[in-house]
């Protein structure tokens, strides 16, 4: 990468990550916008390419770049990459030799300036063109030529020729490029479309065909029976399922229900206290079944659409294999014991954290076996348990590793910490991450978030957007009714191209197990959790059909799948939200209440220039949620009623 300007300057250029050290995030055939400032001493016109590179290193495309705005020198374009692999695009900046005189002669010439002069220095241009340029437009432009060298003919004739439609696009198609500054190359990160766009589901196997005996004990869920959840998880629009770790459980200071140190003798314990007799990360809990079983499973999915996420929780508990072999993997405090994980002042005795510092060659070696042993039983998609609490630096060598061998899977930062962390660990190579949106509730805390999230964060981080989680009840949920869920899922479902649900959401649980925690009551993390999921369907309680509704709205419109796209418009309301998102021929326009509470009118101003349209146009519109029709214009007014209709989905009818 240059370090100094060129004899073009071009400053500000985007996206970069680190100034280009780190790789821009992008997928297949995502429209990327590229801009930069570009200017040059004096009153020549200057122009400038983008030219994009693959993985072998060859020139692939040039995109012309243009000016968005008289006076702001600022030049952009949109970019596509077609195939997955290292990538990276250049700025070229050059002085614009026709551009140039196309400006002279339509200042001069009307105003009888240098006129002969002009023209003549025209030819010289239009000479150098013809050297060059394919038969076609070589044969206009000599055409052209003579006649602007043709001093019988009246000076706004000559202008005329000059003006003419097909000479200009001749003219534009075979540019001079003069005093070429080259800035980049800048690298992109090109990957499968799943790393973009997707709809998470999460259940937990051991609760899917649970039962419990007349005497209180507990029968396992198993592989076998979660399957049988797999053709509802895929009839609601799902494409990935999440598991919570499926391996062995530790015995020693395990967990009772509500995080109970006083577990019974058949209580399950927590998943992410991982390991014990019968193994460690690389094997399966005896009560879910086999590998086979687990085989079975996969291919069910894959058969019906769904790929399977799998947790990688690097901890382990106190009977995990690893406390034996490998001691010196976790921390020895002074009286000799190893350090549990702890959050002061809460304390997991059932969790050993592991030291990375002690012998991080045999940890990246171990956990680089794991994850290609995950990778060859089918899982390309891995959720990462707490990366926050791990060295930036382990993640970037064993993502980088992996997806050397392996560029389509994936890894799913689960990091509700500090922005410099969330950043850093996007920057350094998860394809995902769960975001803030749990807790951004109110229309400003929204707008200026997805503001963020899909502008300057956009090209380091991809969010996830998970509107609950076992460890997470939101407070919006436990108070706001099932109005409070469809917002909620709603805005998920179309803010961020990839979203998430926690089994349980459709059936509205609200229950937190104490006020001012996120905490469930008898948390499915420490317990066996099954649902009656048919008995839900017949009564119709349960949230289903409108999620189903919305993953089907999401497939078949591409303006939701993709993350930049976002534009806000302006509503009279503070709890109304009106949001578009356009690709290609598709624009799709969200109107949502975020108050589950009562109706709320409001006046919804459209900007129509960043719907394609003028300002004094109308349009009609489908509401994909209810089937009804509207028109639409830049002013408007609607009322917003949670209890009945908390939104639209607003596509624009094609005439």
């Amino acid at each position: 990468m240059n370090s100094t300007l060129g004899r073009i300057p071009v400053l500000d250029i985007w996206p970069t990550v680190g100034n280009g050290a780190r790789a821009v995030k992008a997928v297949t055939d995502e429209t990327i916008k590229i801009s930069a400032t570009v200017f040059r001493e004096g009153h020549d016109n200057v122009a400038a390419d983008v030219i994009i590179t693959d993985s072998q290193g060859k020139d692939i495309a040039r995109y012309p770049m243009s000016l968005i705005g008289h006076g702001t020198d600022r030049y952009e374009t949109t970019v596509t990459f077609p195939t997955i692999g290292t990538w990276s695009y250049r700025i070229e900046a050059w002085s614009d030799v026709v551009g140039t005189w196309l400006h002279h002669v339509d200042v001069k010439v009307p105003a009888g300036v240098d006129v002969d002069v002009e023209f003549a220095e025209g030819a010289l241009v239009l000479d150098r063109i013809c050297e060059v340029a394919p038969a076609s437009d070589a044969a206009t432009l000599f055409a052209a030529r003579k006649k602007i060298s043709d001093t019988k003919l009246a000076p706004l004739d000559r202008l005329a020729v000059v003006a003419d439609v097909e000479v200009r696009s001749a003219l534009l198609r075979n540019p001079i490029r003069e005093l070429v500054s080259t800035y980049g190359p800048f690298p992109v990160k090109v990957e499968r479309q799943r790393a973009l766009y997707g709809s998470w589901y999460e259940f937990f196997p051991r609760s899917e065909g649970a039962v419990q005996k007349k005497d209180g004990t507990w029968t396992s869920g198993t592989f076998k029976t979660a399957a049988k959840r797999l053709p509802a998880v895929a009839a609601m629009g799902f494409n990935v399922l999440y598991l919570p770790p499926i391996h062995p459980i530790g015995n020693a200071f395990k967990k009772g229900p509500n995080n109970s140190l006083t577990p019974g003798p058949n209580d399950p314990g927590s998943p992410w206290a991982i390991g014990s007799a019968a193994g460690g990360h690389d094997a399966i809990h005896p009560d879910l079944g086999t590998e086979k079983d687990f085989a079975a499973f996969v291919k069910a999915a894959n058969k019906l659409g769904i790929e399977i996420a799998l947790d990688l929780a690097l901890q382990a508990s106190p009977d995990h294999p690893w406390v034996k072999t490998n001691p010196e993997w976790f921390t020895t405090r002074a009286d000799g014991t190893i350090a549990y994980a702890e959050n002061p002042p809460k304390k997991y005795q059932d969790i050993y954290p592991i030291n990375f510092d002690n012998d991080p060659e045999g940890i990246f070696t171990e956990v680089d076996r794991i994850v290609r042993l995950w990778m060859s039983r089918g899982v390309r998609i891995f959720r990462v348990d707490n990366p926050h609490t791990k060295p930036v630096e382990f993640w970037e060598r064993l993502i980088a590793a992996i997806n050397a061998t392996d560029p389509d899977v994936i890894f799913l930062a689960e990091a509700f910490t500090r922005p410099a962390m969330m950043r850093a660990l996007g920057e350094v190579g998860f394809q995902q991450s769960y975001t803030y949106f749990t807790w951004r509730n109110t229309k400003q805390e929204l707008t200026d978030y997805l503001n963020e999230l899909s502008g300057y964060a956009s090209p380091y981080m991809r969010p996830n957007f998970f509107v609950n989680t076992p460890d997470i009840l939101p407070e919006y949920l436990q108070l706001g009714g099932p109005n409070a869920f469809a917002i909620r899922a709603l805005l998920a479902a179309t803010l961020s191209p990839t979203w998430g649900v926690y089994a349980g959401f459709e059936l509205y649980e609200y229950v937190a197990l104490k006020a001012g925690g996120e905490e469930y009551l008898d948390s499915e993390k420490y317990e066996y959790r099954p649902r009656d999921w048919a008995a839900a369907d017949a009564k119709g309680t349960t949230l289903a059909p409108f999620i189903t509704n919305l993953n089907s709205i999401r497939a078949e419109h591409p303006a939701l799948q993709q993350l930049r796209n976002i534009t806000f418009h302006r509503t009279d309301s503070d709890a109304v939200l009106c949001y578009s998102k356009r690709q290609g021929d598709d624009t799709v326009i969200v109107l949502v209440t975020v108050d589950p509470a009562i109706p709320r009118e409001s006046g919804v101003h459209l900007t129509m220039p960043e719907l394609g349209m003028d300002w004094q146009d109308t349009f009609n519109v489908v509401d994909e949620l209810s089937g009804e029709s509207f028109t639409l214009q830049e002013h408007n007014n609607f009322t917003l009623d949670p209890h009945s209709r908390c939104g639209y989905v607003f596509t624009i009818r094609k005439a």
